[in-house]
C-alpha cells in the first residue's frame, strides 16, 4: 500500500487528522488495531473547548454535535460548603465549552471517513515504524488479529496517534520524557439519572475531590477521588452515592439525585510529556506524546491542537511550500502542551487532598479557591485556560 500520510490510530486525533487532510486534498490511510465497535464505545473525555468545537464545525463534523451536545457557559467551584460559579463568556469575550462525548466525536468522524475519506482499516495492528529518517518511511502492520497476514504501508509521512502504549513513540530515539504520577485516581460512574446541576461542579472536600458531570440530559457522569490502587467493585452503589453526597454538600438546600449506576471504573492520574514530538518524517500527536490528568479536561483538546497544527504544516508543504512549518511542529505544539500541563496540574493540586496533607495544606487550598471567588483577574485566568489555549 502507498499513501502520502500514514496515520496510526483511529481515535479522535487520527480520525480528525484524516478529515483535515482530506479537506486539504491530501490522501491518507488510517490503521486501527481495534474493531469499529470498540473505537465507537471507548469511554474517554467529554468536554470540548471552544477551539475544538470550531475545528469540528469547520471540518464538517459538527452537525450532530450542535444538535445533541450541551453548551456550557461556566463551571461551579464548591468548597467549605460554598458555591462559586465561573462565568466563561463574561470572562473570555464569549467563549464556552461543549459537553459531547469522545465516543460521539469518533462516531461522527468514522462515518465521514467511510463515506468520502481515504481507507480506514480496522483490526490493522501497527507493528513498527521503519525508515523515519528517510523520505520513504514505512509502517509494518498486521491485518485481522494475531494470526493475520503482515503488510506494509509506504508513506511520505507517518503520524503516530496510537496512544501511550503505541509503537510510534518507541520509534523516536533519544527522546526526553517528563512525568509525574499521582497517589490517587478517580472512581468514575455513569448513572441513569438527570444531572443534579446544569453545569459541571468541581468540589474540594476534606474527604477528597468530587466532580459532577454529565453525558446527556438523562445520564450523569460522576467522579470520586480514591487511592490509586482502588478496585472499583469494592465500592457498592450506596457507598458511592453516600460519599458523593458528603463531598458535594453545601450550605443551601441543594441535593444530589440518585439513580441506577450502569458503569464504574478507576482512572489513574498521570502527567507525561515526550520531547520532541517529531523524528524525521514521523510525527507524534495526542496521547502518544503527552498525557494530562483529567481535572483540566485537556486530553482530547490537546490532541485536536496537535493535528490541526500538523495538517496546516502538511498542507503548506505539499502545496509547494517549505519545510518551515513541519520543522516547527514539535516546538509549536509543546508550547501549548506545557500550558495545558501547568493548568491541569494546578487544578489537580487545587482540588485533591493528597495523602499526608496537613492543616496548612488544607488552608492553602481554601485560600487559592477563595482567590478565584474574590478576584476577577484570577477567575479570568482560570476561564481562559479552561475554555482553551490558542492553537498554533
Amino acid at each position: 500500500m502507498r499513501t502520502t500520510v500514514g496515520i496510526i490510530g483511529a481515535g479522535p486525533a487520527g480520525l480528525l487528522l484524516a478529515r483535515l487532510l482530506r479537506n486539504a486534498g491530501i490522501d491518507s490511510v488510517v490503521l486501527e488495531s481495534r474493531d469499529r465497535s470498540y473505537v465507537e464505545h471507548r469511554q474517554r473525555a467529554g468536554i470540548l473547548e471552544q477551539g475544538t468545537v470550531d475545528v469540528l464545525r469547520a471540518a464538517g463534523a459538527g452537525e450532530r454535535m450542535d444538535r445533541e451536545g450541551l453548551r456550557h457557559d461556566g463551571i461551579e467551584l464548591r468548597f467549605a460548603g460554598r458555591r462559586h460559579r465561573v462565568d466563561f463568556p463574561a470572562l473570555t469575550g464569549g467563549r464556552s465549552v461543549m459537553v459531547y462525548a469522545q465516543t460521539e466525536v469518533c462516531k461522527d468522524l468514522i462515518a465521514l471517513q467511510l463515506a468520502d475519506g481515504g481507507p480506514l482499516l480496522f483490526e490493522a495492528e501497527a507493528l513498527a515504524v521503519e525508515g523515519a529518517e528517510t523520505d520513504r518511511p514505512r509502517v509494518r502492520f498486521r491485518r485481522g488479529g494475531p494470526d493475520g497476514a503482515e503488510d506494509v504501508l509506504e508513506c511520505d509521512y507517518v503520524v503516530g496517534c496510537d496512544g501511550f502504549w503505541g509503537v510510534a513513540r518507541a520509534a523516536v530515539p533519544d527522546g526526553r520524557t517528563f512525568e509525574r504520577t499521582y497517589p490517587y485516581g478517580w472512581l468514575g460512574v455513569l448513572a441513569d439519572v438527570a444531572p443534579s446541576h446544569d453545569e459541571l461542579v468541581y468540589a474540594r472536600h476534606d474527604r477528597g475531590f468530587a466532580l459532577l458531570s454529565m453525558r446527556s440530559p438523562s445520564v450523569s457522569r460522576l467522579y470520586l477521588q480514591v487511592p490509586a490502587d482502588t478496585d472499583a467493585d469494592s465500592w457498592s452503589d450506596d457507598e458511592i452515592w453516600a460519599e458523593l453526597e458528603r463531598r458535594f454538600e453545601t450550605r443551601d438546600d441543594w441535593t444530589l439525585d440518585r439513580g441506577p449506576i450502569t458503569q464504574k471504573s478507576v482512572t489513574p492520574m498521570r502527567s507525561y510529556v515526550h520531547e520532541p514530538m517529531r523524528h524525521g518524517r514521523l510525527f507524534l500527536a495526542g496521547d502518544a506524546a503527552h498525557i494530562v490528568p483529567p481535572t483540566g479536561a485537556k486530553g482530547l483538546n490537546l490532541a485536536v491542537g496537535d493535528v490541526v497544527t500538523l495538517a496546516r504544516a502538511l498542507a503548506h508543504r505539499t502545496g509547494g511550500g517549505s519545510d518551515e512549518l513541519l520543522d516547527a511542529y514539535s516546538a509549536t505544539c509543546l508550547r501549548r502542551v506545557w500550558q495545558a500541563e501547568r493548568f491541569s496540574y494546578d487544578m489537580t493540586t487545587l482540588l485533591h487532598r493528597a495523602p499526608g496533607a496537613t492543616p496548612f495544606d488544607d488552608r492553602l487550598q481554601l485560600a487559592r479557591l477563595d482567590r478565584f471567588a474574590s478576584s476577577r483577574a484570577a477567575e479570568t485566568d482560570l476561564a481562559e485556560a479552561y475554555t482553551g489555549f490558542p492553537i498554533g
